[in-house]
């Protein structure tokens, strides 16, 4: 992967051999099922999901691919006997590309995250005073 100035998720997944593209197209599916109205951009030039926050981030690897979680609370708290199969530190989450992809773990993380920011008073983004 050469190319470090995407511009869309399609362009970040481009850039990965056809194996790990198809993974790839999963997770970004799980999340866009679980959280339609989430903004997907590029963030620290890979994909990302924004809604009132940042829900998750995922990145590919030559052999893995991450989940990211900004300030993860009690997600890993609440899918700890899903995620202890795997790779787990303090906001990341390291899933083998060769494996399937735990697409209804993924549904599920994304849609936690996104009731945690519902749930706030005030979105992130709207406090500036």
């Amino acid at each position: 992967m050469a190319k470090t100035d995407f511009k869309t998720v399609d362009e970040y997944l481009a850039a990965f051999p056809d194996s790990a593209q198809e993974v790839l197209r999963t997770v970004r599916l799980a999340i866009r099922e679980a959280v339609p109205d989430a903004e997907e951009v590029i963030s620290y030039q890979i994909p990302a999901y924004r809604l009132h926050g940042w829900l998750l981030y995922f990145a590919g690897f030559k052999k893995h691919y991450s989940l990211f979680c900004p300030q993860p609370g009690a997600l890993f708290e609440t899918f700890k006997e899903e995620l202890s199969r795997y790779d787990v530190s303090k906001s990341k989450i390291k899933f083998p590309l060769d494996q399937p992809v735990p697409v209804e773990l993924i549904r599920n993380m994304a849609k936690h995250r996104a009731a945690e920011y519902r749930s706030r008073e005030t979105p992130k983004r709207e406090k500036k005073a």
